[in-house]
């Protein structure tokens, strides 16, 4: 069986969240599951750290590549990225998802087309979605 190269990687930037969202690697952890499974991947295994006085990582591994999460909770930023392999499941979803949930007033977002040759880079369509 030959498997397809094609990848999607999306990255953002998210400013001014509040820090009791981005100070919990718990709560992180907790919803970073939920938007992988939202967007169809596949959880391998999530690892998180909860640093001291502040901040959080947060890498769930997925069948499909990798969702994470790295905070600055005394800035309000956090860096998220999504890349998954294939055609089926879409890391838009799971970005989404978090932004959502960590309701950032400023957003800055590439998409990164992979695994076709040059890299394609594109300015992704955001979405607020509705949380179950």
């Amino acid at each position: 069986m030959e498997y397809s190269t094609f990848g999607r990687h999306v990255a953002v930037d998210a400013w001014g969240v509040d820090f009791e969202l981005l100070n919990s690697a718990e709560f992180l952890q907790s919803h970073m599951v939920e938007a992988a499974e939202a967007c169809g991947a596949t959880v391998l295994s999530v690892q998180s750290k909860q640093f001291e006085p502040q901040g959080a990582t947060v890498l769930v591994l997925l069948s499909e590549s990798h969702l994470s999460i790295h905070t600055y909770p005394e800035r309000g930023f956090a860096a998220l990225d999504c890349y998954t392999c294939g055609e089926t499941v879409d890391p838009q979803l799971a970005i989404d998802y978090m932004l959502t949930v960590l309701k950032p007033k400023t957003t800055h977002a590439k998409k990164l087309v992979r695994g076709m040759g040059e890299l394609q880079v594109e300015d992704p369509k955001m979405k607020q979605i509705e949380l179950v």
